[in-house]
Formats: structure tokens, C-alpha cells, sequence
């Protein structure tokens, strides 16, 4: 099943990204400028017309937003809660491992597993689409899907690498890669209902925007603007050739 494959591949980024060297030399690697490339243009040309598609199919009946006056919007509202979600679990991680370094004191173990065990549903989330979403309509599409996201998950190791070190090589690894299967797994057994699919797409794109311009914004990344505008171009190029 090609789909497994995929999910496969996933997997073992995780668990092999410790050892691509080609990813923590200093500077920055030019690699993760270029993932950060690919991501954003995945982003702009997919995700994004991909959320309206999904806005459209909702069937607004039974959600709780209508009575607010949100139903025409909730696949967006959903993708601006996934990137407030992470946009403040980034900032907890952060703020506490200053904190500590100030203190003197190590990682605190219960920051360390909310990070993790949030990326994981973010995991579980990308790998039940892997066949569940609107990826799965034929092999040309789920690899363009793989391909964005093998890169994104590069440059999400790398981070989460940096920020909490052995910690993370010893086990968010490891429950990283497990989501993956767990939620391929979840997507072979069950078949979550349309409307819940969408709002889980609309919040998983919510936090892979966050995620990308966290990773090529700041300047303490020291991002590559050429490798990043390649990956821009690369894979714009890609996705409007086929």
C-alpha cells in the first residue's frame, strides 16, 4: 500500500535525522533554508486553496460556531486556533528553558513532554491524512504531500533537537516517529467524518504555517534568503507542472 510507505518515510526521518550531519553545521544549514522554501510554498499553493475547498463542503448543521455567527468561517477559525496553539506552546518552551538557564537548573521533564506529546498529535494528524484527506486521490498527489512534509519534518527535528537535546535524541524521537504509525494506522481502521476532517486539515495547517515562519523568520536562524527562495521557486515550479 503506497500510502504505508509514505508513512514509512516519515518514520525514519525522524528517527535518522540525529544523524544528518548535513543539518547542524554553523551556520544554518542551507538544506533547512530550502526545506523552509518548500514548506512555504506548499503552504500558499496547497494548503491554503485547499482550506477554502474544505470551508466549501462543510455542512454547517451541528456546529456549535453557527450559533455564534462563525459558521461560514470555521475551517479558518480552526486554522488560526492550531496557530495560536503552537505559536503558544513555543513561547512556554522557550520562556521556561530561559528560566532555567538563568536558574541554573536542567529541563524541566513536564515542559519537555507537553512539547513533544503536542507534536505528536500534530504527527498523527498529518499521517491520518496521508490517506484520509485530499492527498490521497492518487500517487502524484500524496507525494507531493510526503515531499512537502519530509522537509517540514527536518526542519521541525532540527528545531525541537535544539531546544531540548538529549531529551529529545532519547525519546521525543522515537513517540514522533510512533505518531506517524499511530495515526496511518487509525486512518487504515477508521474513517473520521468529512466535517471533522476538514477542521482537523484547517488546524493542522494553522500550525504548519506557524511552524515554517518560526523556523526562517527570526534572525538568530541566520536563514539562508537564496536556498530559501530556491526551495520557493523548486517546488511552485513542481506543483504547477503536474
Amino acid at each position: 500500500m503506497k500510502s504505508l510507505l509514505f508513512a514509512l518515510g516519515f518514520t525514519l526521518i525522524h528517527v535518522f535525522s540525529k544523524y544528518m550531519k548535513f543539518l547542524h553545521i554553523n551556520p544554518r544549514s542551507k538544506l533547512l533554508s530550502v526545506a523552509g522554501g518548500i514548506s512555504v510554498a506548499y503552504v500558499f499553493m496547497h494548503l491554503l486553496p485547499e482550506l477554502n475547498s474544505h470551508q466549501e463542503k462543510l455542512d454547517h448543521t451541528g456546529f456549535p460556531s453557527e450559533a455564534f455567527g462563525l459558521a461560514e468561517n470555521n475551517v479558518y477559525l480552526s486554522a488560526m486556533i492550531g496557530l495560536t496553539v503552537f505559536y503558544g506552546l513555543e513561547k512556554m518552551v522557550k520562556t521556561s528553558k530561559r528560566r532555567l538557564e538563568k536558574s541554573g537548573n536542567k529541563e524541566k521533564t513536564e515542559i519537555f513532554w507537553i512539547h513533544i506529546l503536542s507534536f505528536s498529535v500534530y504527527n498523527f494528524i498529518i499521517a491520518y491524512l496521508l490517506l484520509r484527506g485530499e492527498n490521497s486521490k492518487d500517487t502524484t498527489t500524496m507525494f507531493l504531500y510526503f515531499l512537502a512534509l519530509s522537509f517540514h519534518f527536518m526542519s521541525n527535528d532540527h528545531s525541537l533537537r535544539q531546544l531540548h537535546k538529549q531529551s529529545y535524541d532519547k525519546y521525543g524521537r522515537w513517540l514522533l516517529a510512533f505518531s506517524i504509525m499511530v495515526g496511518w494506522g487509525t486512518s487504515v481502521a477508521f474513517e473520521i467524518n468529512e466535517k471533522v476532517i476538514s477542521m482537523l486539515f484547517a488546524f493542522l495547517a494553522g500550525g504548519i504555517v506557524l511552524n515554517v515562519l518560526k523556523e526562517e523568520l527570526p534572525e538568530e536562524r541566520e536563514s539562508n534568503f537564496i536556498a530559501f527562495a530556491c526551495g520557493v521557486i523548486l517546488y511552485t515550479v513542481l506543483l504547477l507542472a503536474i
